[in-house]
């Protein structure tokens, strides 16, 4: 197991999914661990869409410990579509998705430790999308892309990475049949698969990656699909 003995952990929207699953593994690893969310939880509650609410959380981190290691965004969006997302849930979606983790980056810019690490969730929604997923897709692409820049911005300082998960099954249900066999990795993913990733990547085992995505869907977005091809067919 990775150790990550008192080092100061932040994860937006870790109530409960994969956030849930990246803190319980990283308080097994020794870690203190800071987490906001909409839900009740043990350390923050709070909307993290709201600018006063950001910055109450971070004074609230740094009077408690005066240091972040790790910033993980984990926060999920909105999911609506272009005939149902109104201007303001779009606003919300970008908030909660691209913004939060902007600021939050910025309010603990100098409060980074010298080995700190930003990770953020997207999704493979980043690179391909089901109709009526704008809110959710936009806030996703969005992300990604922000990876690059404050990976940039902050080298030297601090290594950003993004994860861009694919289908998790949040419950751990085991699919069988076409759910399970379209995967090229034969089964449909759970949070654990995300959690194994953001440890590694706040590690020193990866202390040569910064700026980049790792995609982590069973392979489902690298392969090409076409009607009447090696048994697809379009309904």
């Amino acid at each position: 197991m990775l150790q990550f003995q008192d080092k100061v952990v932040v994860i937006t929207g870790a109530a409960q999914g994969i956030g849930k699953c990246i803190k319980e593994e990283f308080e097994k690893a020794g870690a203190k661990v800071c987490v906001i969310d909409l839900q009740e939880n043990e350390y923050f509650q709070g909307d993290i869409s709201d600018k006063e609410t950001l910055e109450r959380f971070a004074d609230k981190v740094i009077g408690d410990y005066g240091h972040v290691d790790y910033l993980i965004n984990n926060a999920a969006p909105l999911f609506k579509g272009i005939d149902e997302c109104t201007f303001e849930e779009f606003c919300y979606a970008l908030n909660v998705g691209v913004t939060a983790a902007f600021y939050l980056t910025k309010l603990f810019k100098c409060h980074f430790s010298n080995d700190a690490c930003v990770i953020n969730i997207s999704s493979s929604r980043d690179r391909m999308s089901q109709p009526q997923s704008e809110s959710y897709t936009a806030a996703k692409g969005g992300i990604h892309a922000l990876t690059h820049a404050l990976a940039v911005s902050l080298s030297g300082k601090v290594r950003v990475n993004s994860i861009s998960p694919g289908w998790i099954d949040n419950g751990y249900k085991v699919y069988e049949g076409p759910d399970a066999y379209q995967q090229m990795s034969g089964r449909v993913g759970n949070p654990m698969d995300i959690a194994n990733m953001v440890l590694f990547l706040c590690s020193d085992k990866a202390g040569f990656i910064t700026g980049e995505n790792i995609c982590i869907d069973g392979g489902m977005t690298r392969q090409m699909i076409y009607h009447g091809d090696h048994g697809w067919s379009l309904a």
